[in-house]
């Protein structure tokens, strides 16, 4: 089985883009807005910065950014932070910022992260800037997208694999071989990884240190500042809850609203929160093979208790014979399940992923690499964005490191028992990931976030979400004294994904502080 870790909200946001026209952008201005709100000591000229905004296309990093930075209204800066916080006087760094402005009476800023670790929040808040610009989110806040610090736009960016060696490794299902030779190969390539990371990012070491979440949320709060923001208004997806509970621990007078849509449990290690996004995806998986079996089509066949067997019959044999691709690739188990896995955040992709399993059969692998190519974020032309680098650079310090192959191994037989139709067939083994040879140690790790003090938040769950399962966020909606909102569906997160009722019941809360009633459920449509 190959170890799966990941809560990014790429896909359900792929959608929203932008219906704006291409046009040129205004000439650069620059505003100086702070310092706003209490300033930590050493920090002045950093809090109290000026923002000069431009034209959004030098930050783009991918197809998709460049063509939704060229849209109508989109201004873009960058925001100097500290490299290490502890010493601000030392070496800098910036941190891509976009931003569409409010169109009517205006609140504030709401500035959203949308999750990862390693999403790209310049690209997200482009994405939604064409669907909120008429709304009354829309009309009462700029919306403010960031990168955080090593990712996308934000320099210097975390660096490990060039586009070529990441396409290598997809090649190779390493994961799938637990045999003593296969584990061995697999922990020496997690150890090159590690290698590679701090030598090829830019500051090395130092920067690794420091890209974990608890510098996000300082540089978040310096973003607040620059923005002229007494307080904070802040809507996190998936680990982007991460990111809010942490600042509101980190600044809780700082706060004036937050939307913790698709929560991580702060209690949960890591090992226990994959299993149980493995559940999560399970759930899933039956849910689309339920939908797929009342269709003539079904790749899967019409019985939804034969779904399992009929997926592994089709992506197992690619463990010995990965189908060739017209452009020279080939697609392999991992990138076949990688691609199934990308379709089950949202319902939107169940048609595209029947679709590739038909394809399957007749020895085509095109669908499938794409939804793949789209969970790793290559584009047309083979670059990959570095967001899964980020992801593990951050994970890595954002949770103790795991070197009890024990653990490792209970894991991975858990995994299988909640998400068998991801079951390679073959023994596990327990192989130690990048992070057991990361050379920096943990800057945080899972916590009841200390919040006394800050307003109380909303957090969504949804019932079905496959990445982050809905007890997580009636956990952090507990930990926080905040409201939650529930929805009844399946994909990952929902707030300003086209659902009325969980939109006006998050636009009501940001805009006049007005939590929905104890125990509220939204369906979908």
């Amino acid at each position: 089985m190959a170890v799966l870790v990941g809560v990014c909200l790429l896909a359900p946001l792929a959608g929203c883009t932008s219906e704006q026209p291409s046009t040129p952008q205004p000439q650069s201005e620059t505003e100086t807005k702070g310092p706003a709100g209490p300033v930590p000591a050493g920090l002045d000229r950093f809090y109290a910065q000026p923002l000069t905004w431009s034209d959004c296309g030098p930050y783009a990093t991918s197809d998709d950014a460049r063509s939704l930075l060229s849209t109508k209204g989109l201004q873009c800066a960058r925001l100097t932070v500290p490299l290490d916080y502890a010493a601000p006087q030392g070496d800098t760094i910036t941190i891509g910022v976009l931003r569409h402005k409010a169109s009517g009476d205006r609140i504030g800023a709401l500035v959203l992260n949308p999750g990862g670790p390693g999403a790209s929040g310049i690209v997200a808040a482009a994405s939604l800037a064409g669907q909120v610009s008429s709304s009354e989110l829309g009309q009462r806040f700029d919306l403010v997208g960031f990168d955080p610090r090593g990712i996308g736009a934000s320099q210097p960016e975390v660096s490990c694999l060039t586009d070529q060696e990441r396409d290598t490794e997809r090649t190779e299902d390493l994961d799938t071989d637990g045999s003593p030779a296969g584990v061995a190969k697999q922990e020496a390539e997690a150890k090159d990884f590690a290698v590679k990371c701090a030598q090829r990012t830019e500051h090395g070491a130092a920067m690794l240190a420091n890209i974990g979440t608890r510098d996000v949320a300082k540089d978040m709060d310096v973003l607040r500042s620059a923005l002229g923001e007494q307080k904070l208004t802040y809507l996190g997806y998936s680990y982007g809850t991460r990111i809010g509970y942490t600042y509101a621990e980190a600044f809780p007078k700082n706060v004036r609203a937050m939307i913790l849509d698709g929560a991580l449990d702060p209690n949960q290690d890591e090992t226990d929160s994959l299993v149980a996004q493995g559940a999560g995806f399970g759930v899933a998986f039956n849910q689309f093979a339920a939908w797929c079996a009342a269709r003539p089509d079904c790749a899967l066949g019409p019985n939804p208790a034969g779904a399992t067997k009929a997926f592994q019959d089709l992506v197992r044999p690619l463990l010995d014979n990965p189908v060739r691709l017209n452009d020279g690739r080939e697609l392999t188990f991992d990138d076949a399940t990688i691609g199934a896995i990308q379709a089950l955040y949202t319902q939107q992709l169940w048609q595209p992923l029947n679709s590739g399993l038909n394809e399957l059969k007749s020895g085509r692998g095109t669908t499938l690499m794409a939804l793949a190519d789209q969970y790793n974020e290559r584009d047309s032309s083979g670059h990959y964005t570095n967001t899964q680098d980020a992801f593990t650079a951050i994970r890595c310090v954002d949770d103790p490191r795991i070197t009890n192959k024990t653990e490792i191994l209970n894991a991975e037989n858990r995994y299988d028992q909640v998400a068998p139709f991801l079951d390679d067939g073959r023994p596990n083994g327990a192989a130690l990931d990048s992070c057991a040879f990361w050379p920096v140690p943990n800057t945080s790790e899972p916590h009841e976030p200390k919040v006394t003090g800050v307003p109380p938040v909303l957090v969504i769950s949804t019932t079905n979400d496959p990445a982050t399962p809905y007890e997580a966020g009636v956990n952090l909606a507990k930990a926080m004294n905040g409201a939650l909102l529930t929805f009844e569906g399946t994909q990952h997160t929902v707030f300003l994904q086209g659902i009325p009722c969980v939109d006006q019941a998050g636009t009501d809360y940001l805009v006049n502080g007005t939590l929905p009633p104890s125990g509220k459920r939204c369906a979908g449509q």
